[in-house]
């Protein structure tokens, strides 16, 4: 059983969450605030269901999507845990973004080394 459908599936349907909370939650809004970065919390969405999507439609149509979506995401989670260190958040609080961006940093690879 190939388990790399499935993590896409997990993180393109988790993206797509946290993509829209970026839109319409208070508390992401006022964690783009504690970041000092509310003017991002709306582009950062945007690039959460871009990335969500392209990793759906990657799957099933183009590995090439597949492989720049989950790229993307892998370097967006990147950023979100840096912004969380250097903010001196907790480890609890930083997992989320650091396990984000190594399952999509394992899809990116295992995709190029697959498919190309």
């Amino acid at each position: 059983m190939d388990i790399l459908p499935i993590f896409i599936w997990f993180s393109g349907v988790a993206f797509i969450y946290f993509g829209l909370n970026c839109f319409f939650s208070e508390f992401i809004k006022s964690e783009f605030e504690r970041y000092n970065l509310p003017g991002f919390r709306k582009l950062t969405g945007f690039l959460q269901l871009c990335g969500a999507f392209g990793l759906l439609v990657g799957l099933y149509y183009n590995t090439i999507i597949l492989f720049l979506a989950s790229t993307g995401l892998f370097l967006l989670m990147l950023g979100g845990f840096i912004v969380r260190l250097k903010i001196k958040d907790s480890f609890t609080q930083s997992f989320p973004s650091f396990g984000f961006a190594i399952l999509n940093l394992f899809i990116a690879i295992k995709t190029l080394l697959t498919q190309f």
